[in-house]
């Protein structure tokens, strides 16, 4: 069995692949303050809660964007679990080739979501909207180039931003407006942060595409996907909640 992880800003996703077929999935928060045998005994526990033999466990392959998460997985997993990470980087073996000014700054986790595109899309371009702390824009050709993208600011960013840097806006809980035109503060706030968020989406696909001179397959991820498309003119063509992991999977299989 493959365990994949996938370690973001905010949390840090664990899936659990025998063969194709991912058969268990966890999250953990992204917490940077805790110690290798913190993350080793949670990381053993929740497998063994899941009926999942941690010596079942052949390969472990991590996708991260936080450098100190980094050191402390790996000996997490070395310790615990007795097996070396695979890092996914630009070095490795992918499947893709990057067509970016500098390929070191590209982050793991936009590099498999791009490989999970370039298995849903076939031979036709990409583009990946992956709702994560930050917006990404992950723009993949037909010939499984990594062509760039664009990286904006999180919903939930956005959200905080509004109440830490005003002194009148409140927190909110983030949900989908009843209109455009709010009649009170929190749906003027969720007016603001959802549908321009949307039209931002919208506006973003339409460039991109111009710039490709030709259509491309949309694929979504991430959490608020399902709040913010109902705002979209643009549907997109897939929504896929486990796009990381099945991209660290197929990078896996092509080592």
């Amino acid at each position: 069995m493959l365990l994949a992880i996938d370690a973001g800003n905010t949390s840090i996703s664990f899936g659990v692949f025998d063969g194709k077929e991912l058969i268990q999935k966890f999250n953990l928060a992204s917490d940077k303050k805790r110690s290798v045998d913190e993350y080793g005994v949670l990381i053993t526990s929740i497998l063994q809660q899941n009926n999942i033999d941690k010596n079942v466990i052949e390969d472990v392959i991590l996708a991260s964007v936080v450098p100190t998460l980094t050191d402390t997985l790996k000996y997490a997993i070395k310790n615990y679990l007795d097996k070396d990470i695979i890092k996914v980087n630009t070095k490795i073996n992918t499947g893709l080739t990057y067509k970016l000014d500098n390929p070191k700054e590209l982050g793991a986790d936009r590099i498999a979501n791009a490989r999970a595109a370039v298995e849903i899309a076939k031979n036709k371009p990409s583009i990946v909207v992956d709702f994560g702390t930050a917006t990404n824009f992950d723009v993949v050709s037909k010939n499984k180039e990594f062509l760039g993208g664009a990286i904006a600011a999180g919903i939930n960013i956005s959200a905080l931003a509004l109440s830490n840097y005003t002194s009148l806006l409140p927190k909110i809980r983030v949900e989908e407006p009843p209109q455009t035109i709010g009649k009170n503060t929190i749906d003027c706030i969720l007016s603001g942060i959802i549908i321009g968020h949307a039209k931002m989406i919208d506006g973003m696909i339409e460039n991109i595409e111009k710039e490709l001179g030709e259509k491309a397959i949309i694929i979504a991820t991430g959490g608020y996907n399902d709040i913010v498309k109902h705002s979209m003119k643009r549907e997109f063509d897939f929504i896929e909640p486990d796009l990381t992991l099945t991209g660290l999977r197929l990078i896996y299989e092509s080592l």
